[in-house]
């Protein structure tokens, strides 16, 4: 889908396809290749371009100055990261790592300044998006406080498939480490490796190698009370 021309009405649709857009809007970017557990970038580098998901997943975290990392947030293809720059800020606040084989297409600052003003549907998606991550970080933060452990996995396993946005839910994953996992529900690793244990017994997930695939079931976990 070719992106609409800043003189010509917005034609609004749900099936807007952002990379279509992307790649066909004459701005410059770049497309770069990740291996898993491959930084894209670190906490303190020069925050100069907004980054989209094509394909893969991305673990973004924060390190305090004693070395203790805190997962903040898990992305999959089709999310945006990297905003932070069209606030002004001047240095990256968290690090990005890849969670899995990935390709990153890289939009500069001003680029993607430019393609908001000129693109209407694509700023509405993206401020869409935007306000939606914020709503989901808002919710992890009080889970945290308030949801079992057990719960908050289950979150993040689905969330990894993409179940509750507008892809369709990927049933296999290529395997997560349990150490990140630990991490994004604020366990320890031997307590997350119990519950994945029960998960699989239960018929939740089933793991093959460094594969991880996802079963519906899983969502009754999150809908119990």
């Amino acid at each position: 889908m070719m992106c609409e021309h800043p003189d010509m009405p917005v034609r609004r649709t749900p099936a807007f396809d952002i990379q279509a857009c992307l790649d066909t809007s004459g701005v410059a970017t770049r497309v770069v290749e990740y291996g898993p557990a491959e930084t894209i970038f670190s906490q303190g580098d020069a925050s100069d371009g907004v980054m989209y998901i094509r394909k893969g997943g991305v673990k973004l975290s924060v390190w305090s100055k004693v070395g203790k990392e805190a997962v903040v947030a898990m992305l999959g293809q089709g999310d945006f990261f990297g905003e932070g720059c069209l606030a002004g800020q001047p240095r990256r606040k968290a690090s990005a790592t890849a969670i899995r084989p990935s390709a990153i297409q890289v939009i500069g600052r001003a680029e993607m300044v430019r393609l908001l003003h000129e693109q209407h549907a694509l700023s509405d998606r993206f401020i869409s998006y935007m306000l939606t991550r914020n709503i989901r970080s808002e919710g992890d933060l009080v889970d945290q406080l308030l949801d079992s452990i057990e719960k908050r996995l289950a979150q993040a396993l689905l969330l990894l498939a993409s179940y509750g946005t507008q892809d369709r839910p990927r049933r296999v994953l290529t395997s997560i480490s349990q150490e990140t996992l630990a991490r994004t529900v604020g366990a320890s690793r031997s307590r997350v490796n119990l519950l994945m244990n029960k998960f699989e017994r239960l018929g939740f997930i089933h793991r093959g190698g460094r594969s991880l695939t996802i079963d519906d079931l899983l969502l009754s976990v999150v809908l119990h009370d």
